[in-house]
């Protein structure tokens, strides 16, 4: 049966009290974490998620149309591409970075000022994108992997998105650990709308209940490297419905298109 796919809608961009105000809305009214193009019927919150310790990922940021982010450089936000406009000048994005309640009064708030979305993106995989900001974050940042070499195990997911398919945003970060789903049971759930040379999947297959859901969209998937380091393996894309015993979520596999992205940030730095 054929799927649609709906894309995440923007907001305007708003200040920091706003945009907290505006995750506690409806999950439907703040975008889904839904696969691009024709993927549909698809969401990715933290549903079976835990708080996460105040600190514990200071490379998250939350995106003021929804979406989530991590930071690549001190100014520059990795993201899906389907949670922006396209390439170009863009001061429309409130970045919220620092704190993991949104209404915290130390949140720090930037302002997108040009974006980067990745050559050939048209809806269907390479769903990645850069935005610049107009200040440097003072924040960890977070690595990329280099290849397919952390495709394995176990994976960190964190977010403000829903907790539950179809519900609410959330005030506070989530997190959860998924595991790896090699691409065969993957591409036996989602047939040939799974790309494997581009994305990557995680989840509990077969039970269920741990996943990306609304408002996760952009964010990234992560694990520890040999030096106890974080990595970012995967970029928070789409999925059927949240955390479905037979589908597990699909990201983003970063190693696939690192070279990609590190040209796209320097050509943003110039």
């Amino acid at each position: 049966m054929a799927k649609t796919r709906k894309y995440l809608k923007r907001t305007v961009a708003v200040s920091a009290a706003a945009l907290a105000a505006f995750a506690l809305q409806p999950a439907a009214s703040a975008g889904a974490a839904e696969a691009p193009a024709d993927k549909g019927g698809v969401d990715t919150k933290i549903v079976g998620g835990t708080p996460a310790e105040e600190g514990e990922y200071p490379f998250m940021v939350r995106l003021s149309m929804g979406c989530g982010g991590s930071i690549y450089a001190p100014d520059l936000i990795l993201t899906a591409a389907h949670c922006v406009d396209g390439s170009g000048p863009d001061d429309s994005i409130t970045v919220t970075a620092g704190v993991n309640d949104l209404n915290d009064s130390n949140a720090i708030t930037a302002k997108s000022t040009e974006v980067t979305v990745a050559p050939g993106y048209n809806g269907q995989g390479k769903d990645w994108a850069l935005i610049k900001i107009d200040k440097e974050l003072d924040l960890p940042t977070l690595n990329i992997a280099q290849d397919d070499s952390f495709n394995e195990g176990d994976f960190e997911i964190a977010g403000w998105g829903a907790d539950s398919e179809g519900g609410s945003q959330q005030q506070k970060l989530l997190k959860a650990t998924v595991p790896f789903v090699d691409d065969a049971t993957c591409g036996s759930a989602y047939g040939s709308s799974f790309i494997p040379e581009e994305e990557i999947c995680a989840g509990l297959v077969g039970e269920g209940g741990v996943d990306a859901c609304q408002g996760d969209s952009g964010g990234p998937m992560f694990r520890k490297d040999d030096n106890d380091a974080w990595v970012q393996v995967g970029i928070v894309s789409w999925g059927q419905g949240c955390a479905r015993p037979d589908y597990p979520g699909v990201y983003t596999e970063v190693g696939a298109f690192a070279g990609d992205i590190e040209e796209a940030a320097a050509g943003l730095s110039s």
